[in-house]
């Protein structure tokens, strides 16, 4: 039976029924736990169970399941590989010693490292909880997940982007037309990643020789990957498609991931299917995986749990698989479970936090959508913190606007921004690659060349000849 919690506080007592109802009500507010109704009822009772849980020993997630360990293969997965080595240094601690600790000198990078394996993500998202948005930007930039393949992201100093070259009728000279726009100002080292506004398998192989085909044209160090589903990726393989990247969207409840059509063993298969075709040339890493708050709500498969605690159980399904890349995609799904840009904001910083102290190498797709109480200052403030807090990538978009998935997200201006105020670099290899071909003038300044590179100056006058609608 679940435990209870309570205290009381002048002459008022205070109640909590299980450790997923002190989780919701200790969580900073949001529009997605009012619509499930498991949000504190006041500021109050909010400060009350931020309390409570700060007084919580760290152990009491490793005895006490959010949701049942038989009904949930994401919850067996966190129990069977906790390691218990690892998180015997902060065995002893509370959920406030935790966050104390992890602010503290002694909680440097290496050390953070040592401890991730024993750290679960119930525990990264109780500490959020309790945290200020500097203390979730201070211990994150301590943080470091370092992956690769035909480059290495994560490393200290360095923020990559995903080059995201979306068309709304998957036509081929407009893909290719926003790959060489975003290559031409330093944009696409994590990733030429395309949503496909037509989603299988046909559509997703042509997309994937097309990027294949302008990697190897450029030699640009460099992945690929089209967001389609899981198995379709499987299928792509099969018929000999030049695959990188697996990706997929995935959730922190089998429910949730049962709803996408998918279960840990599929995303298995696929990793091993993309191991055996040995695409990579630094590196290994062949997953993606996309995350957000509100997707297991909105799939009505969250246990009663607040959106911010099934998002970091997401994080334990990308860090079985090794990803390359994981990037919460913040702002998406809509106001009804981040509201405005305050909320959104809150969101990326938790996302990114719990992310990086589990050790998944954490982007974010900085983003709103129209109906949203946002606009892109709140988006120039978001990419900033993450910034600072040691992103490992963003989104690079042709104007902020996703014409295709009709929703506002970074630029690759944006990105220029973010690297030229904050001192960072694109990945090391892309960045000498930058440089042998012309695209910056210099590259520790970001500032781009006058003059259009000469091995682009073709490309720009012969596009792909092929019918407006791609077919």
């Amino acid at each position: 039976m679940a435990q209870t919690y309570h205290t009381t506080v002048g002459s008022r007592s205070y109640r909590f029924a299980s450790l997923a109802e002190l989780m919701a009500k200790a969580t900073p507010p949001r529009s997605g736990d009012r619509l499930a109704g498991v949000m504190a009822e006041s500021a109050e009772e909010r400060v009350v169970a931020q309390m409570v849980l700060a007084e919580l020993p760290l152990t009491t997630f490793l005895n006490e399941a959010l949701i049942p360990y038989e009904e949930d293969e994401i919850t067996r997965l966190i129990m069977d590989d906790h390691d218990a080595d690892a998180f015997a240094p902060i065995r002893h601690l509370t959920v406030g010693d935790f966050r104390n600790w992890l602010l503290s000198d002694h909680a440097t990078s290496d050390v953070l490292t040592e401890v991730k394996a024993g750290i679960t993500p119930e525990m990264a998202a109780a500490v959020s909880k309790l945290m200020r948005n500097q203390d979730l930007i201070l211990v994150a930039k301590k943080c470091r997940v370092t992956t690769a393949f035909r480059n290495t992201i994560g490393l200290p100093g360095r923020l990559s982007t995903r080059l995201q070259p979306n068309h709304p009728t998957d036509d081929v000279t407009g893909i290719a037309a926003s790959i060489l726009d975003g290559l031409l100002y330093g944009s696409g080292d994590a990733v030429i990643g395309i949503n496909p506004a037509t989603d299988n398998v046909a559509q997703s192989v042509k997309l994937m020789r097309l990027m294949d085909e302008v990697i190897q044209k450029y030699q640009i160090p460099t992945q690929s990957c089209v967001l389609t589903h899981v198995t379709n990726t499987l299928e792509a393989i099969e018929q000999g498609a030049p695959v990188d990247l697996v990706f997929q969207s995935i959730g922190g409840t089998e429910a949730t991931n049962r709803s996408f059509g998918f279960d840990l063993s599929t995303l298995a298969e696929a990793e091993a299917a993309a191991q055996s075709l040995n695409r990579g040339t630094v590196g290994r890493n062949v997953m993606y995986f996309e995350t957000g708050q509100g997707s297991s709500l909105s799939a009505d498969a969250h246990h009663g749990l607040d959106q911010q605690t099934c998002e970091s159980r997401a994080y334990a399904v990308a860090r079985k698989f090794n990803p390359l890349l994981v990037n919460t995609v913040v702002g998406f799904i809509g106001p009804e479970y981040l509201f405005d840009g305050k909320e959104i904001t809150r969101a990326g910083l938790e996302d990114h936090f719990c992310g990086k102290l589990l050790g998944v190498p954490m982007g974010c797709d900085v983003c709103y959508t129209n109906h949203a109480e946002a606009d892109q200052n709140d988006m120039d403030n978001l990419l900033t913190l993450l910034g600072v807090a040691g992103c490992n990538f963003i989104m690079g978009i042709p104007g902020s606007d996703d014409i295709m998935l009709n929703y506002q997200t970074t630029s690759f201006h944006d990105a220029l921004y973010a690297r030229r105020v904050l001192g960072l670099k694109a990945a090391p290899e892309f960045e000498r690659w930058l440089e042998e071909m012309q695209i910056f003038q210099d590259v520790s300044t970001h500032r781009l060349n006058d003059q259009l590179p000469a091995a682009f100056a073709n490309s720009l006058r012969h596009l792909p000849k092929e019918s407006r609608h791609g077919t």
